[in-house]
């Protein structure tokens, strides 16, 4: 007789069933993919607060933005999760598929890269 991994009470059902509920199974991948530390927590809600502002200037997947209406929406430019270096010599930052290029007068071109 097979035990729930969450909870330990006893399986019926399916030969192949982990867990006795959808409870336990949420519960359980929770605690599993939940971030391990406040560190990497932190780190996480600054890409995806910088995906979302990106995702809200670029919404026809090609656009122009000024830097001061980046940090007005509280853009930190610091944390971005890829570089693509193109053989033109420009220099793209990536927050997973949308990104930025620095144009002249602290302008920036936003794209989105088709996946």
């Amino acid at each position: 007789m097979k035990s729930c991994l969450e909870c330990g009470e006893k399986i019926i059902g399916r030969e192949d069933k982990k867990f006795c509920s959808d409870g336990c199974r949420n519960a359980y991948n929770n605690k599993i993919n939940k971030d391990s530390n406040n560190y990497m927590r932190n780190i996480n809600n600054k890409l995806r607060k910088n995906y979302r502002i990106l995702c809200g200037l670029n919404t026809e997947g090609k656009s122009k933005t000024t830097k001061s209406k980046l940090l007005s929406q509280g853009f930190d430019f610091d944390f971005f999760t890829s570089i693509l270096k193109t053989k033109t010599g420009n220099t793209y930052y990536f927050l997973y598929d949308q990104g930025y290029l620095l144009l002249e007068n602290d302008f920036y071109m936003l794209v989105k890269k088709d996946i």
